[in-house]
């Protein structure tokens, strides 16, 4: 993706300087989109979770019927290794990915004895606290698991998500508020979503049309060690309209407020600011490295 400045790529047993050529013509990862990834973050020298971050691209690939090939451990063990490469302080985005090389019956099912495997780390900087989303809404809906790989952090979900951002740019705002097929809100098109409503915080339950994020369940934790009521249920549009706060909740940014809903504005609260600061006191606690 090469967002980044300056890139250190895994890839076959060592360590290269920049936005390394991995994937052949040929591969079922290029062909067919076989390919899961996963994201955590350096900030600051933390590197909040990245146990978890690691464990979940084991089991994204598994949902795609990729065989994965570096236990959590030793991945632990190569990330540290690679942000040793960078200058202390500087912001890494660490993203481990696998993908499906040869195809076995008629060329589309994965073949489980070839797995490619890389880390990228790209020094990508950490938004502001200023940084803000508006949110729209979308005629695209949130996959289900009988028709899509929900429960993988996959490549082939990100188009879907790349038409809601078109189309919200396109009317003027930053992101969406997507929904599930019963309507219901499920996250946005990049992150997934809380709101506040009479001190009471809550989020979408998560009912298999959305990953369930690692950041999202940090803050709930977060937030109800700090004796913060956090209810996890159905949410509509019109919840939305009516709440004090709303933020988004992400591996990038962590925490981004939400000034704007549709015509509904709103402030940056209490509990969004309260969110970010138990966040990065949780994370000082737990660094990883």
């Amino acid at each position: 993706m090469a967002m980044g400045k300056t890139i250190k790529t895994y890839f076959q047993g060592a360590w290269h300087d920049g936005d390394v050529a991995i994937m052949n013509a040929g591969d079922h990862g290029a062909w067919l989109g076989s390919n899961v990834f996963d994201g955590a973050r350096m900030v600051n020298g933390l590197v909040p979770d990245l146990d978890l971050h690691c464990a979940r691209v084991n089991a994204s690939a598994e949902a795609l019927m990729i065989t994965p090939t570096v236990n959590t451990p030793d991945m632990i063990k190569l990330v540290q290794e690679g942000l040793a490469l960078f200058d202390p302080g500087t912001p890494v985005y660490i993203r481990p990915m696998y993908w499906a090389i040869d195809g076995g019956d008629l060329g589309i099912l994965p073949s489980p004895d070839t797995t490619g495997f890389t880390i990228c780390l790209e020094e990508i900087p950490f938004a502001p606290p200023t940084a803000t989303a508006t949110l729209t809404t979308t005629q695209f809906r949130r996959p289900t698991l009988d028709n899509n790989v929900v429960n993988a952090k996959a490549g082939c979900l990100y188009p879907n998500n790349n038409r809601m951002l078109a189309e919200a740019r396109s009317k003027g705002f930053t992101n969406v508020l997507s929904t599930d097929v019963a309507g219901n809100v499920a996250e946005t098109a990049t992150a997934n979503i809380f709101m506040v409503k009479d001190g009471v915080v809550k989020t979408p339950i998560a009912n298999g049309t959305f990953l369930a994020g690692i950041t999202r369940a940090r803050h709930i934790s977060n937030l109800r060690a700090a004796d913060v009521t956090v209810v996890e249920q159905v949410l509509t549009y019109a919840d939305f309209h009516a709440a004090d706060e709303v933020f988004m909740s992400g591996n990038m940014s962590k925490v981004t407020p939400v000034t704007q809903f549709e015509d509904t504005h709103y402030q940056v609260g209490p509990l969004t600011q309260k969110t970010r600061d138990l966040y990065w006191d949780w994370a000082a606690q737990h660094p990883l490295i």
